[in-house]
C-alpha cells in the first residue's frame, strides 16, 4: 500500500503556534520534506522530533518530487513542510502535492498558521471577499501591469513582497492606485512584529529610513472607506 503525503502547517514565527496534531504527525511519519532543513531542524529540535529530513525547495522541486513520489509509492509516509506557514501557498510544495494526487496517493492536510490570513485577520479591512496575489513580478513593467489590472478589483487585495523590493512596489502602488490607505505587515508573531495601517506615502517614508528584515504582506481595498 502506498503511504500518505501530509501537508503540515508550521509556525510563521513563534514556535508555540504549532498544533499538537502537527507535532504528532512530524514524529510519526517516515520522512520530512523541508524547504530548508536547517530552518526546520530548529523546529524539530525544539519539539523533540527525530524524523529524518530531506530538502525540497524551488530549485530541486522537479527532480526531488519524483524521489518523494517513489518513496510514497513504496509505502513511506511523508510530511511536507515549508519554511513557515502552510505548504503549497506561494512555494514549491504545489508541485509534489499535485503529482501525488495524480498518482492516487492520499494527501492529508494538517492545518495551521498562514501568514496572509494572519495579516488579513488583523488588517481591519473587509475579509468577506479577498484575492491573494502572492509575489508580483520582480520586473517593474510586469508588476505595474498587474497592479493596473488589480486597480479595478473591489475585493481586499493581498500581496507578498521581499525587503529589497518593498519600496519599489509601494511606489508602484502609489503611482497606479493613488496614495491610498494600506496595511503593511512584517515579522508577524515574532519579537519585532509590525503592522502599519497608513497611506502608501507614509509607509514608503517609514521603510525608506529603516533597515528591515522579513517578508512583507501588503493588503489594500480600493472600495473601503472604513465605514
Amino acid at each position: 500500500m502506498p503511504g500518505a503525503l501530509y501537508i503540515v502547517s508550521t509556525p510563521i514565527g513563534n514556535l508555540k503556534d504549532i498544533t499538537l496534531r502537527a507535532v504528532e504527525t512530524l514524529k510519526q511519519v517516515d520522512l520530512i520534506a523541508a524547504e530548508d532543513t536547517r530552518h526546520t531542524k530548529i523546529l524539530t529540535g525544539h519539539y523533540g522530533v527525530n524524523t529524518p529530513l530531506t530538502s525540497y525547495f524551488q530549485y530541486n522541486k522537479v527532480k526531488k518530487s519524483d524521489f518523494l513520489i517513489k518513496a510514497l509509492k513504496d509505502g513511506k509516509n511523508i510530511a511536507l513542510v515549508s519554511d513557515a506557514g502552510t505548504p503549497g501557498i506561494s512555494d514549491p510544495g504545489f508541485v509534489v502535492i499535485r503529482k501525488a494526487i495524480r498518482e492516487g496517493i492520499k494527501v492529508i492536510p494538517i492545518p495551521g498558521p498562514s501568514a496572509f490570513l494572519t495579516a488579513l485577520s488583523a488588517s481591519g479591512l473587509p475579509t468577506n471577499k479577498f484575492v491573494f496575489e502572492g509575489f508580483l513580478s520582480n520586473k517593474s513593467s510586469h508588476r505595474r501591469k498587474r497592479l493596473k489590472e488589480l486597480s479595478r478589483d473591489q475585493r481586499s487585495i493581498i500581496i507578498y513582497e521581499s525587503p529589497h523590493r518593498i519600496i519599489s512596489t509601494l511606489g508602484d502602488i502609489r503611482d497606479i492606485m493613488g496614495d491610498i490607505c494600506i496595511v503593511c505587515a512584517r515579522e508577524l508573531t515574532k519579537k519585532f512584529e509590525e503592522i502599519r495601517r497608513e497611506k502608501v506615502s507614509a509607509c514608503i517614508g517609514h521603510f525608506s529610513n529603516a533597515k528591515v528584515m522579513g517578508e512583507f504582506i501588503i493588503i489594500m481595498n480600493l472600495t473601503d472607506r472604513g465605514t
